[in-house]
């Protein structure tokens, strides 16, 4: 199993919590909520039961139908699991627990009763048809699991010093030199090619084959349409999952909904419904135009307003070539020695976005107009740091002007803490603006003394 850094979370839930709540991990499908909570069962509990509501029999399900004698619950687990349980020193997992409600809804009673620890995994588990008709327990506490991030990526590969090395580099804000910042950014883009879903990591070190590893992601992909499917069964959340490569490329003001969904009539609410299906999935991250920038975005989120990025950058490379009948081997290499001649900056914002999102940051971006100039200006990303906000415009390798966050700066001065551009070059200053090879985007939003 891949080290994650869930587990400790996990393990704290566990050491504070004591049986008085359950814990409800969220993550997109094929992101490695099972494998990491088996495996915490495994080493942090004497014993464990582990119900896979994927393949579980109907005599699992119904158990949950009649809580009111738990004796009789507990005993029959046991005999169908073949587990001894220990009161406070064993552990019951419900896995992919949307797909039986009723386990959900039971979570309330078997906290109370105390005899043993609950840790609930599921993926499009707040979709509003899954849990209709029953009482969400107020006894769960959630915590989101998303793909590898760059650190866990390097440790997979048994690489436990570059992002010491890293945190050292931001901390300095020095040039490197070109030749160790190629090389850092080479790593980086074989990152960003293969993602951050285990199994494409696993692909990558056993194979070393890129067309191998596409073809797991493509399978994966696969996989999140069908879901998309099932759950709406009119194609439109598909259809809104494979634009998103085409809509960042367009470089519009926001994902232009109507647009893709031009053979359907969608209303605004519709278009609110889709998106927060589509968000509740965890396949992909939600950038919301921010009316205000100010610290306290989320109070001026605008709902009609957004950007989608896929949650793993991976996945985003794959299905920009979903086209094809596969991703050649050249492409791969081309991407990862930035060579590729389309332009990539796209590419590198979705990559931005993930790492914001995996370091705890909500996403937003915002656009404004100067009337005297007639021209409109747009920051990529915001996140707020000690009481102000911090703008971040990412940037291809051959950029030579930063009107947006100029502007920006003009009218906002008052607001902002530092100026960020993420670029492919290595670490500069341009007045004030801090310019960051795009490895460094992990470490913007934490305390300068972390």
């Amino acid at each position: 199993m891949f080290k994650r850094k869930i587990y400790n979370k996990i393990k704290a839930w566990k050491d504070n919590s004591n049986g008085k709540t359950a814990l409800l991990i969220e993550g997109a499908r094929r992101v490695g909520k099972s494998t990491v909570v088996e495996e915490f069962a495994k080493n942090e509990y004497k014993t464990y039961i582990l119900i896979d509501f994927a393949v579980a029999s109907k005599t699992i399900k119904e158990l949950f139908d009649d809580m009111s004698d738990l004796d009789y619950f507990f005993l029959q687990l046991q005999l169908q699991y073949r587990v001894d349980l220990e009161i406070r020193n064993s552990v019951i997992i419900f896995d992919e627990v949307q797909l039986c409600p009723k386990a959900r809804q039971a979570i309330k009673t078997l906290v109370k009763d105390g005899r043993y620890d609950y840790i609930e995994t599921g993926s499009l588990i707040s979709i509003k048809k899954n849990v209709k008709d029953i009482l969400i327990p107020s006894e769960e506490r959630k915590l989101q699991m998303h793909p590898m991030d760059y650190e866990e990526f390097l440790w997979a590969l048994d690489d436990h010093t570059t992002t010491n090395l890293l945190k050292g580099i931001f901390a300095a804000k020095k040039p490197l030199g070109d030749a160790l910042n190629r090389k850092l950014m080479r790593d980086y883009r074989l990152y960003m090619l293969i993602g951050g879903m285990p199994q494409a990591v696993n692909e990558y070190i056993m194979t070393n084959n890129f067309k191998k590893v596409d073809d797991v992601k493509r399978d994966i992909i696969n996989l999140y349409e069908d879901d998309f499917k099932k759950i709406d069964s009119t194609g439109r959340l598909a259809m809104i999952f494979e634009a998103i490569p085409s809509q960042l490329n367009k470089n519009a003001k926001g994902f232009q909904t109507k647009n893709v969904l031009n053979s359907y009539k969608t209303t605004n609410t519709t278009i609110l419904s889709l998106i927060s299906e589509l968000k509740d999935s965890k396949v992909v991250s939600v950038a919301y135009h921010a009316n205000n920038p100010v610290v306290g975005l989320s109070a001026y989120k605008d709902l009609n307003q957004f950007k989608l990025y896929m949650a793993d950058t991976g996945l985003f490379v794959t299905l920009q070539f979903k086209d094809r009948d596969f991703t050649e081997n050249s492409i791969y290499e081309r991407l990862l020695n930035d060579k590729l001649s389309a332009n990539l900056g796209y590419l590198y914002e979705n990559a931005v976005a993930q790492a914001l999102t995996a370091a705890g940051n909500d996403l937003f971006y915002f656009t404004f107009t100067n009337l005297e100039q007639k021209r409109n200006y747009e920051i990529d990303f915001l996140i707020s740091k000690s009481n102000k906000i911090c703008p971040i415009e990412v940037k291809s390798s051959n950029y030579r002007t930063h009107h947006s966050i100029d502007e920006f700066y003009n009218k906002y001065s008052d607001r902002i803490l530092n100026r960020y551009i993420i670029h492919t070059k290595d670490i500069s200053k341009d007045q004030d603006i801090l310019c960051l090879p795009i490895y460094l985007t992990q470490f913007i939003s934490q305390k300068e003394n972390d």
